[in-house]
């Protein structure tokens, strides 16, 4: 299913004039060949006021981007992780402060980094256990193996876990694997991009009792009707687009190592970031939020998970651990399983307070802005996503066109 504009950009309080600025501006990222293609969708009040496709989703294969071009989420897999754990929370299956182990036993007893090297770590007992906010905000001390930042995740390396997850391992092995790794910090004393929603999917499908992906499908997919949305594509799917990394002179090139993970189905779904969708379907789940539940959650559901939950409400730079640092996060709170704005001056980036928002792996993005009515989110497929500041121009060029 593609995506079409419902509503004239002056009717909905934009400018048409300054919305071309979007265009003309990421369409020199791909006549100067540092992108292959992208889409960009705008929408107010629910109702889609800007599209636009530009490129190419397979620029060796001469196909060109268009409206209902499948594309890898990543990371933008975490924010409907989130909502299949909330739906379970608001049927009193677990509380937020709840600690994992009580369905994940194999998270008792964990470890905390200290010092030392990946051949020699020194560990000391975590003081409280992972709780299930935790997992939530990412403040658990589980990280990333290709953040190549510290000797933790040094250690995830050593265990396989890079870009991708060890070879065979389904869900359940996965989350053994990591729970048998320290910790980056003090569960709730720090805040570290990592596997956390992944083994918040693992979470969500013992307290459930059915696989993670089904319970996605039939819970949130099926009923948002998201039919583009999965976790694989059959082998040679044209609509999928492909998968670039940057190259030293500012080009790019195939990143086909990574981007063939696609076409099978995992033994290891991923919640923190393993869907594959279209701008149509991931516009009906930002919609859905934007309309404070609309039916799937509890209005207050929403507004509780968009709050900042991080302790003590400081920015999220403050607690900061780890090498997850492509953007500024002055100003920025975090929620559960958002980033949430709290003031946009320090970032020197136009948005509005109480805005919430996340990114992939390869370059895409979205935001939901309440106060405004807005919702915002561009495609494309370069890994890594810190390569250009295609976010803060995104939000600079946005915000600019509104009129009202």
């Amino acid at each position: 299913m593609s995506i079409d504009r419902e509503v004239a950009p002056e009717q909905a309080g934009f400018d048409a004039g300054r919305l071309a600025r979007l265009d003309a501006h990421f369409a020199r990222y791909v006549d100067d060949g540092r992108l292959a293609g992208w889409q960009l969708a705008i929408a107010r009040d629910g109702r889609v006021v800007h599209h636009s496709v530009y490129g190419h989703r397979d620029a060796e294969a001469g196909r060109p981007a268009e409206p209902d071009t499948l594309w890898r989420l990543y990371s933008m897999t975490k924010p409907i992780t989130s909502v299949a754990a909330m739906l379970l929370w608001e049927e009193g299956r677990f509380e937020l402060t709840d600690p994992i182990s009580d369905w994940l036993p194999e998270f008792r007893d964990m470890r905390v980094y200290e010092k030392g090297s990946a051949g020699a770590p020194f560990t000391v007992p975590a003081i409280e256990p992972i709780r299930v906010w935790h997992l939530l905000t990412h403040t658990s001390g589980l990280t990333y193996g290709f953040l190549n930042t510290s000797v933790v995740d040094a250690l995830y390396r050593k265990a396989g876990y890079d870009l991708s997850v060890k070879p065979g391992a389904d869900l359940a092995e996965v989350c053994r694997d990591f729970a048998a790794l320290p910790l980056l910090f003090q569960p709730g004393q720090g805040w570290g991009y990592g596997v956390s929603t992944d083994v918040l999917g693992r979470l969500v499908e013992v307290v459930a009792g059915v696989a993670f992906p089904e319970f996605v499908r039939t819970r949130i997919l099926d009923p948002l009707g998201m039919t583009d949305t999965t976790w694989s594509v059959a082998p040679g799917e044209p609509r999928l687009a492909a998968l670039y990394a940057p190259t030293p002179d500012g080009r790019r090139v195939r990143f086909d190592a990574l981007a063939n993970q696609a076409y099978e189905e995992p033994k290891a779904p991923a919640g923190g970031g393993g869907l594959i969708s279209t701008a149509a379907d991931y516009q009906k789940f930002m919609t859905m939020l934007l309309r404070r539940g609309d039916g799937l959650l509890a209005p207050r559901t929403v507004a509780f998970m968009t709050r900042n939950h991080l302790p003590g409400g400081v920015d999220l730079d403050r607690l900061q651990t780890g090498g997850f640092a492509e953007t500024t996060f002055e100003g920025i709170g975090f929620g559960l399983g958002f980033a949430v704005v709290r003031d946009p001056t320090p970032a020197r980036v136009y948005s509005t307070p109480g805005t919430y928002y996340w990114g992939g792996a390869a370059s895409t993005a979205f935001w939901i802005d309440p106060a405004e009515r807005l919702t915002v989110a561009f495609y494309t497929q370069l890994i890594p996503s810190s390569t250009y500041p295609i976010r803060p121009q995104l939000r600079q060029l946005v915000y600019s066109a509104l009129t009202d």
